[in-house]
């Protein structure tokens, strides 16, 4: 007897068909409130950061002119650095801002709809938004911590890029550079392996918010509890799901990159031989909105898939360890009751 299915997965231990095959079931479904989020949150951080650079520009442009128009040999003045660089400096932190607050919202969004979706129930965009935003605070706190894990390879790969870019750049093979580049590729080959283990070993942690109620910290050990023994079967699937969603990002932009290049290739055919920054600018503004407009699209579009599979393995490994499908399946028959299915813990 086959097991029952009131959703997008049966609630039996799922193969790989069933994870993928229930993302997928879940986007056709609930494609109004995953795209939905995905257009508030993603949309919103794009004109936020789009508005922040407009002012940013707007109040160092004579600086970024008087240091473009510098002769040759000539030092840049202090004054005219300093804005620049604070300038760049608030852009770049309300931009980390933006992502980590979109982020957590849409790590919140779809395990709320997964919710429902396991069970076959339908879910309002409302109601999505508020269960999101609700465990927004606990969600911040646990991207937060996961994200820290990828950081120390990421920052270490990062200062052996820019020491070996200093010795292209200045050709200089001095001890100290060549010092620096090696040992930041080397931690970075040692600490890499450590820190995608501990990503995967924490990857059940944003569902367990959601499903549970769980805090960050709590979270992480729920996500660690349930990951032990099954280790190279989340990391194969989510990397999986990774490069499914990423050759879909790449599908989406490509017509937005060659549709911004004929406009592009016209205003700059009109510039001077020695424009302004102002100037460049207005030239490249079409294809600088062709490409933004194709990485939100596929922001959009493909950011659900991985979290909608990452969510449907919390499910799976409870099903397998704790027996949750008589459960689910005694829930799904149930009447409704108001607020967020209860998944236990």
């Amino acid at each position: 007897m086959p097991p029952p299915k009131p959703g997008v997965i049966p609630l039996a231990p799922l193969r790989l068909g069933d994870l993928l095959g229930g993302a997928f079931a879940t986007m056709g479904r609930y494609w109004k409130q995953l795209f939905g989020m995905g257009l508030a949150l993603y949309g919103g951080a794009a004109l936020a950061m789009a508005a922040a650079m407009a002012v940013a520009y707007s109040a160092v442009a004579s600086h970024l002119e008087h240091l473009v128009s510098l002769p040759d040999g000539v030092e840049p003045a202090y004054s005219d650095v300093v804005p620049l660089v604070t300038a760049f400096g608030l852009v770049a932190l309300l931009g980390i801002v933006l992502v980590v607050l979109a982020s957590a919202l849409m790590y919140g969004a779809v395990p709320a709809i997964l919710q429902d979706a396991v069970l076959g129930r339908p879910v309002t965009f409302a109601t999505v938004w508020r269960r999101s935003r609700a465990r927004m605070a606990a969600m911040i706190g646990t991207v937060f911590l996961t994200g820290l894990i990828a950081a120390v390879p990421v920052l270490l790969a990062s200062v052996a890029f820019i020491a070996m870019m200093v010795v292209f750049i200045t050709l200089d093979g001095s001890s100290g550079a060549l010092t620096i580049m090696s040992l930041g590729a080397l931690c970075a080959l040692v600490t890499g392996p450590l820190a995608i283990w501990l990503w995967v070993k924490f990857s059940l942690a944003p569902a367990a918010v959601v499903f549970e109620g769980q805090r960050p910290f709590e979270a992480l050990r729920r996500s660690s509890q349930l990951v032990h023994g099954d280790w190279w079967r989340l990391f194969g699937t989510g990397l999986l799901a990774s490069v499914i969603a990423g050759v879909a990002a790449y599908i989406i932009q490509m017509p937005f990159s060659v549709l911004g290049m004929f406009p592009t290739m016209i205003t700059t055919a009109d510039l001077d031989s020695d424009p302004s920054p102002t100037a460049v600018i207005i030239a490249m503004s079409g294809y600088l909105a062709a490409m933004v407009t194709g990485q939100m699209v596929a922001q959009i579009v493909s950011a659900p898939f991985p979290l909608l599979v990452n969510g449907l393995l919390y499910v799976d490994r409870r099903i397998r360890s704790e027996n949750l499908g008589p459960v689910l399946a005694e829930a799904a028959t149930a009447t409704p009751q108001d607020g967020a299915p209860h998944y236990g813990g």
